[in-house]
């Protein structure tokens, strides 16, 4: 919790000492008003005084009360200020760090786990500074003010209010050994729950064709009673206390006025005895101060411990530094060779993996040049293609881009170079045209006209300009209102608009009939000519004209070449070509070459 005061700015700091200042203020006032009942108590009782007295003694307690409730408003006031200011650049700042992770660091949180703390955890934390900045300062300077003035007083009273302390302070650690461990498990509880339901949503397609709505409701309800069960357990802890308080502040009252019918029992005057029940009366009133000091910090431990926690994890967040560090070129050297993408015996495996994905893959792409990637499911063609952008980064080995190390560039400058299009077409909430001239790139506009060139590339001119609006028509998240093959030539388009010397295709064709396959790549070749391609995909017809075509295998080179070489060299390769076209059509020179 320390660091989160730490984000604290001056404006923040005078807020806190103003809210300090009038803490101050209202427990003074707060301890005068006993003073003023204990001048009317005896006033009253003895009989002395005129009502003029009394009536001025009451003004004054009113004056008091008031004057309370304007510096706990103040207060208020003061720590909202500070409670949001400081959420919101907790927010910003997770934001920030999560932005800059890589897939390993999102990978080890998990997405449901990041969403859980950029929000819920945060929550917390602010619930815990809006309430505890007036309840932390508060309580102790109460306490502390009330009891000196209990101690001036009969040694008996001070006596039970003692032993009512104690009562207190022993149920509130009881309390808080046996429950805040279990606050830990309930933000972990939360990520689960939010993970189950991210999934049954994002899946919701699949779950109803297999009629599996049963299993993710019996799914979802065993998270959902685990974290019912959890927070049942420290919600009825924690429901203990306000009746334990209520007993303990009724039994001191009691204890009070018994003790003190027996010390006016023994005095022998009635001036006596009615100056002893004034002070029975202010005594209640600090009495009550002390255990009204004592629920404030009940309040407290009912909220403080789940913010540890959650403050706790928001600090792992913000601690962990991303693997994928900045280079320090923003940009190529002078006479570094354009648009040549190099793998130097790259092995890969993923961060806690025993097994490499990839094996000492090496090959070279010249600028202009195509080179594919194809194998089996898992052969780690993929894998390769992340290592371009650093995504992750090479375990043995080194990735040049433009002759340069890849780890050397700037993260900017090197995705300045690419135009990325995934194996899953990622759209945003926006219109289309917001969604082709996604990003930024130093050095280069993106114009309305670049926009419409780069969807007619994409093969996306026609089903665009139908749609409402056009090119300013709206993409839902996720682009829920266009067909997968769309959502593809939209991520295409988006990548053609950048004009990148690489281009990486991540089998972004597979959702691509067979002619809107061809008529793109043709489409490509002609208006991209200059720039590399590297790309994956399951077709052999999709990279039957590639420049260089890599055979993976379990994450082995084994094979290298045209086509018609690999045809002729490579086992895996014929085995994968004669799977998906028929020998005549393997002899022909192809639908890309036709079209190139």
């Amino acid at each position: 919790m320390l660091r989160v005061f730490k984000t604290l700015k001056w404006r923040e700091w005078i807020f806190a000492v103003l809210s300090v200042g009038f803490i101050v203020l209202q427990v003074w006032l707060d301890l005068t008003m006993p003073d003023y009942m204990e001048k009317i108590t005896v006033l009253a009782v003895s009989g002395t005084g005129a009502g003029g007295e009394i009536w001025k003694n009451g003004g004054l307690m009113l004056a008091c009360a008031l004057g309370s409730a304007l510096s706990s408003v103040v207060v208020g006031f003061f720590v909202a200020r500070i409670a949001a200011a400081v959420s919101f650049r907790l927010r910003s700042r997770v934001f920030e760090r999560v932005q800059g992770y890589s897939m390993e660091e999102i990978n080890r949180f998990s997405t449901a786990s990041l969403i859980t703390r950029t929000t819920n955890d945060i929550q917390q934390v602010q619930m815990v500074i809006s309430m505890g900045l007036q309840v932390m300062i508060k309580a102790p300077i109460l306490a502390v003010w009330a009891i000196c003035k209990v101690v001036a007083r009969n040694w008996q009273w001070s006596a039970a209010t003692a032993v009512a302390v104690g009562v207190m302070l022993a149920m509130l650690l009881v309390i808080l050994i046996a429950v805040f461990p279990k606050f830990r498990r309930v933000q972990k509880l939360t990520d689960n729950l939010n993970a189950v339901t991210r999934e049954n949503l994002t899946g919701v397609r699949v779950v109803r064709a297999y009629n599996a709505e049963a299993y993710q409701q019996e799914k979802f309800e065993g998270a959902n009673l685990e974290l019912t069960r959890t927070q049942l357990f420290t919600a009825r802890a924690m429901a203990i206390l306000i009746p334990v308080m209520t007993m303990v502040m009724s039994g001191l009252t009691l204890a009070i006025y018994w003790i003190g019918a027996y010390l006016i029992d023994d005095l022998p005057t009635g001036a006596e005895r009615s100056v002893l029940f004034g002070q029975m009366s202010a005594f209640s009133g600090y009495a009550m101060q002390v255990v009204m000091a004592f629920m404030m910090l009940t309040m407290i431990f009912i909220v403080l411990p789940r913010a540890m926690v959650s403050a706790r994890r928001i600090g792992e967040v913000l601690d962990t530094e991303t693997s994928i560090r900045d280079g320090a070129l923003t940009a190529s050297p002078a006479g570094a060779p354009f648009g040549t993408v190099e793998f130097r015996h790259v092995s890969f495996k993923y961060p806690d993996a025993g097994e490499y994905v990839l094996h000492d893959l090496s090959f070279k792409a010249e600028a202009g040049q195509t080179v594919a990637f194809i194998g089996s499911t898992g052969s780690g063609k993929s894998t390769a293609l992340n290592l371009v952008p650093r995504f992750y980064d090479a375990t043995e080995g080194e990735v040049l881009v433009d002759g340069v190390n890849v780890k050397d560039y700037t993260l900017r400058a090197l995705h300045d170079k690419i135009g990325y299009v995934p194996q899953r077409a990622v759209l945003f909430t926006g219109t289309v045209e917001s969604n082709v001239a996604y990003g930024e790139k130093d050095g280069h506009e993106f114009t309305e006209q670049g926009v419409k060139d780069a969807v007619h590339v994409a093969q996306g001119t026609e089903f665009v300009e139908k749609m409402e609006g056009g090119y300013k028509a709206h993409v839902a998240r996720g682009g829920t209102n266009v067909s997968g093959g769309q959502k593809q030539r939209l991520a295409i388009a988006r990548a053609v608009c950048r004009k990148p010397e690489i281009y990486l295709f991540d089998d972004s064709f597979s959702a691509l009939d067979y002619k809107t396959d061809r008529d793109l790549r043709s489409a490509l070749r002609r208006e991209t000519g200059g720039a590399t391609a590297l790309i994956v995909a399951q077709r052999i017809g999709t990279i039957r004209d590639a420049d260089r075509i890599v055979v993976l295998d379990e994450g082995r080179v084994v094979g290298q070449g045209t086509h018609e070489e690999l045809l002729r060299t490579c086992e895996v390769y014929r085995e994968i070509a004669y799977s998906q076209l028929s020998e005549e059509e393997l002899k022909t020179d192809g639908e890309g070459k036709d079209n190139g």
